[in-house]
């Protein structure tokens, strides 16, 4: 009994950490991603609180609970006027533009870590996707003013180019498991499966709970809780299906995001509020997951593959992605900037770690570094970085936690 109420109270110590972690962000300009990872740092095994917390398969649970209720909260914010605005770019950028900067950062591993093909590429693989999360509160509540396709293309990215890396990323740890068993007519069945089964399962996830919302007579306190519902459902089926729960779970949220229903109001606060206590809850385990001290080691190799995916990979990806687009260099150059890393690539660096792969620990604290160079540099640099390309448009000036106006 006592065991129980220990961890109720380290659950409601740590929410009002995060909480007043997130006022101090706002406050002093740090980015919300490392104010959080921090308060999870701190409460962890290294940190005052001495929590030893190391079983990633409850963190590889977290994180998927976590992201599909992000990704859903995302698909609900995504627009008509930003697929109209960005809809192609994004898709090239989510699916080319995370090959090209894993490619690159698998020949930086080889040559400069060196580690062999499969490592190197399984690194690159894991840096590639941009944070929906991250990307989404550096956007909307830093107060950069860009133009609105600028920001469109940078979040509808951030939620569609998880199925990529995950296919990458499961590719990978198959061909270090098993060579002799990766064909490329299977991984290309594989990838169309991917996407195209996650497409069509989250737009009829979609279509479903539209259908729901505009004909089932139901309270309106209870339309959120039928939408989580559907939304975990579409998630955890897709996956078990083969093919990408993120992305169907993002358009799911889409369909319902872009229609007139009852629902639209109770739905978007729910997960609004939602969204919150899912990007807490996953930057808080990723915290605690981390052992300080046995980052020193790595700190070299991983401040060399951050700075080769900051200066190199990232900004190579976005010029050939958005070259056939006819975008401005400035508008490409602050999307290269922008593409912030956060709790994706950690997310699937858990992957390597439950197959039982030698070296994925390693990876794991290595992308660790990567995720909070890319967040520290240039999460915090991005509206300076704005003005000096000389971008303007609507600024986002409603700072998160601190007030909200109806």
């Amino acid at each position: 009994m006592d065991f129980s109420y220990q961890i109720i109270l380290l659950a409601g110590v740590l929410s009002l950490l995060a909480v007043l972690a997130g006022f101090a962000s706002v406050r002093i300009g740090t980015p919300l991603l490392l104010a959080l990872i921090g308060v999870g740092i701190l409460a962890g095994e290294d940190g005052p609180g001495g929590i030893r917390f190391d079983n990633f398969q409850i963190g590889y649970l977290i994180g998927s609970l976590s992201l599909a209720v992000i990704l859903f909260q995302g698909g609900i914010s995504t627009t008509r006027g930003m697929l109209r605005g960005a809809l192609w770019p994004s898709v090239t950028l989510a699916t080319l533009g995370v090959a090209i900067s894993a490619c690159v950062i698998g020949l930086a591993a080889v040559l400069l870590l060196h580690t062999s093909w499969p490592q190197g590429l399984l690194l690159g693989a894991a840096t590639a996707p941009t944070d929906a999360a991250a990307v989404v509160v550096l956007l909307r509540f830093s107060g950069v003013s860009v133009p609105d396709r600028v920001k469109a293309a940078l979040e509808l990215e951030s939620g569609l180019n998880d199925p990529m890396s995950v296919f990458l990323t499961l590719a990978l740890v198959q061909w270090l498991r098993t060579p002799t068993h990766l064909g490329l007519v299977r991984e290309a069945w594989m990838f169309l499966w991917q996407m195209g089964g996650g497409a069509a399962f989250g737009l009829a996830g979609g279509y479903i709970l539209l259908w729901a919302f505009q004909r089932l007579r139901l309270r309106r306190s209870t339309f959120p809780l039928l939408a989580l519902g559907i939304a975990l459902t579409v998630f955890g089926g897709t996956e078990l299906a083969g093919a990408s729960g993120f992305l169907a779970v993002y358009l799911t949220g889409m369909v319902i995001g872009n229609y007139e229903h009852p629902a639209a109001l109770p739905v978007s606060r729910f997960f609004e509020t939602l969204g919150w206590l899912a990007q807490n809850a996953l930057f808080l385990m990723l915290g605690l997951l981390i052992t300080p001290h046995r980052l020193l080691p790595l700190l070299g190799p991983a401040l060399m593959i951050s700075a080769v995916l900051v200066v190199i990979a990232r900004p190579l990806a976005v010029a050939v992605s958005l070259t056939p687009f006819r975008w401005k260099a400035r508008e490409s150059a602050f999307i290269a900037w922008a593409g912030l890393r956060g709790g994706v690539p950690i997310y699937l660096t858990i992957i390597p770690l439950l197959q039982g792969l030698a070296f994925g620990r390693q990876l794991f604290e290595v992308v660790f570094v990567v995720v909070v160079v890319s967040v520290a540099v240039q999460g915090t640099t991005v509206k300076p970085v704005a003005k000096l390309l000389g971008l303007h448009g609507n600024p986002s000036t409603s700072p998160p936690l601190l007030e909200e106006t109806d």
